[in-house]
């Protein structure tokens, strides 16, 4: 492990977070965008569907000579990314309103005529995932400090 290896771990995660964060914010802002644009097969409006960030350990990086000399193999991994941003499954909230311009106008699976389908986003769940973002973030900032202190004080030992 070496003198950065830390600072990679805690910045990896930031940057992670951050990416976390800025996806809830998208849903939040989104949580009324019944029309996207695109339609289903039958012409009713595809509302906007949840995005979440999936995360997954960053593999290591080898250098030459661990690689060169097939020596041991590091099993831990130096941090997390983000993998992909799937779209959430859950269902769409249904509303009467006929009324609507984003109201079905063709009677499809899970939505009647006169319905207008809302995302699929709570702002419940959307304020808990911000709070543990949020959350996350901070401690990965405390331990970046930690590991630039620890840093600064290995310099130290060297001045005498």
């Amino acid at each position: 492990m070496g003198l950065f290896t830390g600072m990679n771990i805690s910045t990896s995660a930031l940057t992670a977070q951050r990416l976390r964060l800025d996806l809830i914010a998208n849903n939040i802002a989104n949580q009324n965008t019944t029309n996207t644009g695109l339609t289903t097969a039958g012409g009713n409006p595809i509302p906007y569907r949840r995005e979440v960030a999936v995360f997954s350990s960053r593999p290591p990086k080898g250098d030459f000579t661990t690689l060169y000399k097939g020596a041991r193999q590091r099993l831990s991994s130096e941090g997390v990314q983000v993998t992909k941003v799937i779209e959430d499954k859950a269902p769409f909230r249904l509303e009467y309103d006929p009324d609507s311009p984003d109201a079905a106008k063709v009677a499809e699976p899970g939505i009647p005529v006169g319905y207008v389908r809302y995302p699929n986003v709570n702002i419940v769940e959307e304020m808990i995932d911000m709070i543990s973002a949020s959350r996350a973030y901070e401690a990965n900032v405390t331990a970046l400090n930690a590991s630039k202190a620890m840093a600064a004080k290995a310099l130290e030992i060297g001045k005498g």
